[in-house]
């Protein structure tokens, strides 16, 4: 098993930055990647961000944005967005995976993601 907590969040005015925080315990040796996904009211669950060993991957909309690093015992997955907009309002979640796939756009969906955690609030405010 492995548990999420996420940090951070909270009410952002327009233009400003947020940095959100997921730190992993339990078996986390058996993570192959953690990600961040958002969910905003009436819309689906959508992809931002994800790292999987080195490799850092960013949802297309937030190229530019949007920076994902984990700590060197990779249990822990820092999102931070800049330049953030009334848009960019949703409930985010870190998630993990146990399963490790040759291509990368396994892990734009939340299929492949077997842990997530309560979800953090961010309002942005114009």
């Amino acid at each position: 098993q492995v548990a999420l907590l996420e940090s951070g969040g909270g009410l952002v005015q327009a233009g400003g930055s947020l940095r959100l925080s997921c730190a992993a315990s339990g078996r986390t040796f058996t993570m192959s990647a953690m990600a961040w996904f958002r969910q905003a009211p009436g819309k689906e669950r959508e992809f931002v961000a994800a790292i999987r060993g080195g490799q850092a991957l960013v949802a297309d909309s937030l190229k530019g944005r949007a920076t994902i690093s984990s700590d060197n015992a990779k249990t822990t997955a820092n999102l931070q967005v800049n330049s953030l907009q009334p848009d960019d309002t949703a409930v985010y979640y870190c998630a993990a995976s146990l399963l490790s796939y040759p291509s990368e756009r396994y892990y734009y969906s939340t299929r492949t993601y077997a842990y997530w955690g309560q979800g953090t609030q961010v309002t942005v405010s114009s």
